[in-house]
């Protein structure tokens, strides 16, 4: 499925909610978290293709694995994070949708300490 097909069918989901909203917001409310999670799902599989060679590339330059594997994670949080937010808002519960946002921010935080640890050592180790 490339960018075409991904578009296309989330058109066809966006005027599918548009039809049936009136008449049943329960099941267009399901149907939405449905079309969001296959498009996820979709997403997910096209990235974890890209994951190893940007690894071997890491490698190749050096570059500690852990770290790599780390700013992936946060990455992936973040999406997350963002993702959960949105079917928040869709839900009409925007409030949770900023907690989730601030969950995900704060889980950021924590997996960054490493990184930056690591960067703290690193300027410490440079200056006399």
């Amino acid at each position: 499925m490339d960018i075409l097909h991904v578009v296309l069918f989330a058109i066809v989901g966006a005027l599918l909610l548009m039809a049936i909203r009136d008449m049943a917001p329960q099941i267009s409310f399901l149907l939405s978290l449905l079309i969001a999670v296959i498009l996820f799902v979709f997403v997910l599989q096209q990235v974890t293709g890209v994951l190893a060679p940007i690894e071997k590339l890491a490698a190749m330059a050096n570059v500690n694995v852990l770290f790599f594997a780390t700013i992936v994670k946060i990455i992936g949080i973040a999406y997350i994070a963002e993702f959960g937010a949105q079917i928040a808002k869709d839900a009409g519960a925007a409030s949770i949708a900023s907690k989730i946002e601030l969950v995900g921010k704060l889980f950021i935080i924590v997996m960054s300490v490493p990184i930056v640890l690591a960067v703290i050592e690193a300027v410490q180790h440079l200056l006399p």
